[in-house]
């Protein structure tokens, strides 16, 4: 098989999901600002708009060229994948329709996999979407590790958070040119979270499939137009996800940190889910597979 044969080859087995595992939580555009402030285009390049009927409803974020990972209760009215769209590459939430660029990087969704046991709206809110094709990654599009363990994140004060969502506790959605936000975040331990949450009542309200991040005060947090969006941490030069935005009592309240879904509790489970549903090339590919291997 010839040199162009080879490189054909990789492409249909890369495409396939059957080659080498991808390099994830790198970006090349870093960081110039910090707080809760407007982002820059690339400083998150694993940033997924999960769009119903072409307008923006939660967050996300690129496992893979395949795969995207969000909150399992985006989809409690909109189960079908026909109605949605995953945006990636864009700083807006809002492209305009003439925007070539955007629309090159908008992806439908073939399938929509919540876990099995995801109930209500609090406990394993998570989701796993399989796109109907290969996204291209560039220096804006790139995807971002998860890992078995987050141990070593908690108590961490230099954190992010990023969404689209709302941007007070009074319900200001975000102004025009509506540009994602990024906002650092202290992950906090279980014990101390539901100390906080317990107070007046004495309910314990955080499990292990969760956790909680912000600061005490309210300083700091999710709401609104965040949820499925991801909380990443740094880790010797590597970004890796470590929670999913999934819920809150109002936003920025003192005493009320945002909770988030643990990744780590869902590691097997998502390492599952797409090992087990691998694209498969279809007849065309396979063909002409079969014609590079017997070609001289």
């Amino acid at each position: 098989m010839g040199a162009h044969g080879a490189l054909l080859l990789a492409l249909l087995l890369a495409r396939a999901g059957l080659g080498k595992p991808e390099a994830c939580g790198r970006r090349e555009i870093h960081s110039l600002v910090a707080g809760g402030v407007e982002s820059a285009r690339g400083r998150w390049p694993w940033q997924v708009s999960l769009r119903l009927r072409r307008r923006h409803r939660c967050g996300g974020s690129l496992l893979s060229r395949r795969w995207v990972l969000t909150a399992a209760h985006c989809f409690r009215k909109h189960y079908y994948p026909s109605e949605w769209t995953v945006q990636l590459g864009e700083l807006t939430s809002r492209p305009a329709p003439w925007n070539l660029r955007a629309y090159s990087n908008r992806y439908k969704v073939q399938d929509i996999i919540v876990n099995p046991d995801t109930l209500g709206v609090l406990h394993n809110d998570i989701a796993l979407l399989r796109l109907a094709s290969s996204v291209a990654y560039n220096v804006y599009i790139q995807p971002i590790c998860v890992e078995s363990s987050t141990f070593t994140f908690v108590h961490r004060p230099d954190c992010w958070v990023t969404g689209w969502g709302l941007i007070s506790p009074s319900g200001r959605p975000l102004p025009p040119p509506y540009n994602l936000r990024e906002v650092q975040v202290t992950i906090l331990n279980n014990t101390r979270c539901n100390y906080l949450f317990e107070q007046p009542s004495s309910r314990r309200m955080i499990q292990d499939s969760m956790f909680c991040a912000g600061a005490e005060d309210g300083s700091v947090d999710t709401c609104k137009g965040d949820s499925g969006g991801p909380l990443v941490c740094d880790k010797d030069g590597l970004w890796y996800q470590v929670g999913i935005v999934s819920w809150g009592i109002d936003c920025g309240q003192p005493n009320r940190p945002g909770v988030y879904t643990n990744i780590s509790v869902y590691f097997h489970w998502i390492r599952r889910v797409m090992s087990h549903s691998t694209p498969r090339p279809n007849p065309s590919q396979l063909l002409l597979l079969l014609a590079l291997l017997w070609a001289p």
